[in-house]
């Protein structure tokens, strides 16, 4: 009952903040600084050569259920309203997969900048709204129900594999189910992590995992024991709601084959597409605390023990989180800005993987490593 009468409260607050800044934002035109003229970090946040389409459709897993959630009863089946992004042109050779995970109490909207420059640059994307951690769940957003999520995410590679081999579908021919990727925001990253590594959840097929900003601490290094991948964990260094220094830095000693790129100065919620609207704001971390933290029951985060398997996996479940700590809120950078920074980083890393032509991987893979930060002032990599 608390989370319904919260995300009333919160819809309300949100719809007023969301007018006010709206006026503040047209008034002060903030706009975000652009790339340096002629570089490669701005021919490479260019839209990419490729003409996109998308289109909307409720996938529905028959095969699970959904769990009562407060006021709402559960129902047989899994729904998930998704979002597909691909390349419009007619051309024979088949594209990578990409899923996006959305982050709690957020949407698959929020990944559409990501998804359509990626698809731009040839790949086809899909994302959906999960059905108990989204900000319209039914009966308040569930943070528990991340545990399902992994098997959301192998049903929709399932059932997008299954229309790239349909004749009829509009994705005939369009997906290489040799090159599939995840990433996610937030609980998205986490959800991202688990389906790549997790020794009974995770999907074999998957060659490449980004976390932005997601959750890491609750990982021991022997929980990557099963599995090694390109992995990339996107964070920034002002993160307040999924700390910098518990979650994104010890990749590096945690997961094999890691790499960490840091944006000084950057939020959490700044790699949230809708963010963009509250730019004006000196830290958008302010919302975004207010609606997680609102949306968690008093205890929920108590009751993860056990959740997403066994301690003997390598799960510290009594980990610090972190979550929301720092009320001091520091000032961090344009989420304009923050969100071109994610653009690029997020097409090297995948291009750096899944490209076909060697010369193509190689130059993804120096832009990563050393072009970008010599470029960008506010990026690092390691």
């Amino acid at each position: 009952m608390k989370k319904f009468a919260y995300s009333i409260v919160l819809a309300i607050l949100l719809v007023a903040v969301l007018a006010f800044m709206a006026i503040v934002v047209l008034t002060l035109s903030k706009s975000a600084e652009p790339f340096p003229e002629g570089s490669e970090s701005a021919l490479r946040l260019a839209r990419g050569p490729l003409n996109i389409a998308s289109f909307d459709e409720n996938f529905i897993d028959d095969s699970r259920v959904t769990a009562a959630n407060g006021s709402y009863a559960g129902a047989d089946t899994r729904a998930l309203a998704a979002t597909v992004w691909y390349p419009s042109e007619n051309i024979a050779q088949p594209y990578p997969l990409i899923v996006y995970s959305h982050g709690f109490t957020s949407s698959r909207q929020n990944g559409a900048y990501l998804a359509e420059h990626l698809a731009s640059n040839g790949f086809v994307v899909v994302a959906a709204d999960y059905p108990l951690t989204n900000i319209s769940a039914p009966g308040g957003p569930s943070l528990g129900d991340v545990a399902n999520q992994p098997a959301d995410v192998i049903f929709l590679i399932d059932t997008l594999l299954a229309s790239s081999g349909d004749e009829s579908h509009r994705l005939a021919g369009k997906i290489d189910e040799g090159r599939i990727g995840v990433m996610g925001v937030s609980l998205g990253g986490l959800t991202s992590t688990l389906v790549a590594y997790h020794p009974s959840l995770r999907d074999p097929r998957i060659g490449a995992a980004i976390s932005i900003a997601g959750p890491t601490s609750l990982f021991k290094k022997s929980f990557f024991a099963e599995e090694s991948m390109p992995f990339l964990m996107l964070a920034g260094d002002r993160d307040v709601i999924v700390p910098y220094e518990i979650h994104a830095r010890p990749v590096l000693s945690t997961i094999p084959n890691a790499k960490l790129i840091t944006l000084r100065k950057g939020s959490h919620t700044g790699f949230s597409g809708g963010t963009r609207y509250f730019r004006a704001l000196a830290n958008p971390d302010v919302l975004g605390c207010y609606a997680v933290t609102g949306n968690i029951e008093d205890g929920e985060e108590d009751e993860w023990a056990g959740l997403l398997g066994p301690a003997s996996i390598g799960l510290d479940y009594g980990a610090a989180s972190g979550l929301c700590e720092n009320t001091d809120y520091p000032k961090t950078m344009n989420v304009l800005r923050q969100q071109m920074l994610s653009k690029v980083v997020v097409a090297a890393f995948f291009q750096s993987v899944f490209e076909q032509e060697e010369n193509l991987r190689a130059a993804a893979v120096e832009y990563l490593q050393e072009t970008a930060a010599k470029e960008l002032e506010d990026l690092l990599f390691e």
